[in-house]
């Protein structure tokens, strides 16, 4: 695996105004179908930082440590949630389960990533705080899981922790990886590096699950994710909005570009955006589910996908153009 992130790197998608490309974000891709050819943009096997795409994995370790929570608050053990009142409810929640309360919590403070969410808390006289941070719910679900395993709480975000450690394994494995690489997410917790190709076979694994081992901690997180998508990002996330198009599908953004998502079929797919934009993310989302055959699915609702994919980009308030994947979903060249 290469450690350069910058080596070999593609355009993935471009912005257009009045007809013309005005910037080209450039990045590294996977997509692996389950039957048909496999697509390559850039480099499959660069080493990233996976971000808050991980946090599927994470909660995949959690219940198999001993973590026991209803669907819907097990999609919010692996959200990046908006903090919106039902994030902060069912982060509560988690904690209350095990005798706990905000107070355990070590994340990092922020306000709500969601505006009105963020006016609302802050309109009551509330700042920054543990339980409006996007990743509360993670950091609920670990406090939990310390408890029902009998582990310490007060240092569960040490990478040495036995918590991190379960984490680490449940990667290494689901990823096929061997990365070694540590370091500190914007939320506090430990970090793991991945491939990028490691990253797009986890979530297959992942999303597969409820047909292939339907009793397992993974069938247990693919079908919470999929079941309550607005528990995962909420109001406005393509993420929550691409999971209620599509069926079974299990899907995470993530900060600095990062984006994995997964098929029942077993399909899946990964990508780096490069300058770390979330701005192409949409476009490059929906144009690589459509190479996996995410539209030939039953009960996917392809206009509810499409709209997932369109950024317009605005001149004096209206769509003078578009952010646009520079492959097609439905014929884009395959490499090996």
């Amino acid at each position: 695996m290469t450690p350069d992130v910058a080596r070999a790197a593609v355009p993935l998608a471009e912005v257009v105004r009045g007809g013309l490309v005005e910037s080209v974000h450039l990045g590294h891709l996977v997509v692996d179908p389950a039957a048909g050819d496999r697509l390559v943009l850039g480099d499959p096997a660069v080493v990233i930082w996976p971000r808050s795409s991980v946090k599927p994995l994470q909660a995949v370790a959690m219940v198999r440590s001993g973590l026991d929570l209803p669907p819907r608050l097990l999609a919010l053990a692996a959200a990046s949630h908006n903090g919106e009142a039902e994030h902060l409810a069912g982060a509560r929640e988690i904690l209350a389960s095990v005798g706990l309360d905000e107070a355990a919590l070590r994340n990092t403070p922020d306000m709500p990533v969601y505006a009105p969410a963020a006016f609302e808390w802050q309109s009551t006289g509330h700042g920054p705080a543990p339980i409006t941070q996007n990743c509360s719910g993670k950091h609920a679900a670990m406090l939990a899981t310390c408890v029902v395993a009998g582990w310490d709480t007060a240092a569960y975000l040490d990478a040495e922790h036995p918590l991190q450690q379960v984490i680490r394994s449940t990667l290494l494995e689901l990823t096929g990886d061997e990365s070694t690489r540590v370091t500190t997410d914007g939320c506090g917790a430990p970090l793991f590096a991945t491939s990028l190709a490691g990253l797009a076979r986890s979530f297959g694994r992942i999303a597969s699950a409820p047909v292939e081992a339907p009793t397992s901690p993974e069938a247990q997180v693919a079908r919470a994710l999929s079941a309550f998508p607005e528990m995962v990002g909420g109001t406005g996330r393509d993420a929550t909005d691409a999971m209620r198009a599509v069926p079974g599908l299990v899907a995470k953004d993530g900060a600095d570009g990062v984006y994995a998502a997964g098929l029942p079929d077993g399909g899946s797919l990964a990508f780096k955006v490069l300058d770390g934009s979330a701005r192409p993310r949409p476009a490059v989302l929906v144009a690589a589910l459509r190479h996996l055959g995410a539209e030939r699915l039953g009960g996917t609702d392809a206009r509810a996908l499409a709209a997932v994919g369109q950024t317009p980009v605005l001149g004096g308030g209206v769509p003078v153009g578009e952010v646009r994947a520079t492959f097609s979903g439905a014929s884009a060249e395959a490499a090996r």
